[in-house]
């Protein structure tokens, strides 16, 4: 068997620029298959912007981005990739309801010209079932606490059914029981042999809910199984200074 199948996403010699200062050099990593990846490091560390990169919402001034099982149509690869962006990204006062939100989650398969039939409708209200917010369906999401807004975008991620999915810190500002849910989530996407590639910040709970990580500072410092690199001497690299975890790096 082809071992690169064994990857979803390929990374190669990624540099990111913005007003000509680097924010990301010469990247190089593999995402594996069926895995709940953590992307950890200092603020500016270049987390999001190779979130951004990977899902081609930047121009890289040099790399190759290669998401494997592609047919070379573009429009599929688009629709295997889920998205959730940071929630302070978000314009929370665009009019629209919950359901809408979520039914964006269609419009891959719908396209931006049809109307969504009844099946999509239902798909929209199973997912907003599944994290806890059918009964907000018709509420605007201006008028929702950050938690229930971080649940919409996760509903509408879910509702694209795809194959990769990439949140950039889904745990900033919920609440704990909004975490738990997240989690839940998370780890069920993984058991129906999803990838999900999350930018986090709590170095304590790494162990516990992921399986991956990949510390970067500028560039990669480690990526691998988090029994192997998530360890006391990367994070010494990766933040430049010493980082005692409470439970323990293993």
């Amino acid at each position: 068997m082809d071992m690169q199948q064994n990857y979803v996403v390929e990374v190669e010699d990624l540099t990111v620029a913005y007003d000509a200062k680097p924010v990301l050099w010469d990247i190089d990593l593999k995402i594996p298959k069926k895995k709940l990846m953590a992307v950890v490091g200092p603020n500016g560390a270049g987390k999001t912007t190779l979130i951004k990169a990977m899902l081609g919402l930047l121009k890289p001034v040099t790399g190759a981005i290669r998401f494997t099982d592609e047919s070379g149509n573009a429009q599929k690869t688009k629709n295997r990739i889920g998205y959730v962006p940071q929630s302070g990204s978000v314009d929370w006062d665009f009019p629209a309801t919950v359901q809408d939100v979520v039914l964006m989650g269609c419009y891959g398969k719908l396209g931006w010209i049809r109307r969504p039939r009844q099946t999509d409708i239902e798909l929209a209200k199973q997912m907003l079932k599944k994290v806890g917010m059918e009964d907000y369906a018709s509420r605007q999401i201006s008028q929702l606490s950050g938690g229930q807004q971080q649940r919409v975008f996760l509903a509408r991620a879910l509702a694209q059914e795809a194959e990769v999915y990439f949140m950039d810190e889904p745990f900033k500002g919920v609440d704990a029981q909004t975490e738990r849910a997240i989690v839940t989530l998370l780890k069920e996407l993984k058991e129906q042999g999803k990838t999900v590639v999350v930018v986090h910040h709590d170095l304590q709970t790494v162990p516990d809910y992921f399986d991956w990580v990949t510390l970067i500072n500028l560039s990669i410092v480690a990526s691998g199984p988090v029994k192997d690199v998530f360890h006391e001497e990367n994070l010494k690299k990766t933040y430049h200074s010493s980082v005692k975890l409470l439970k323990g790096a293993v």
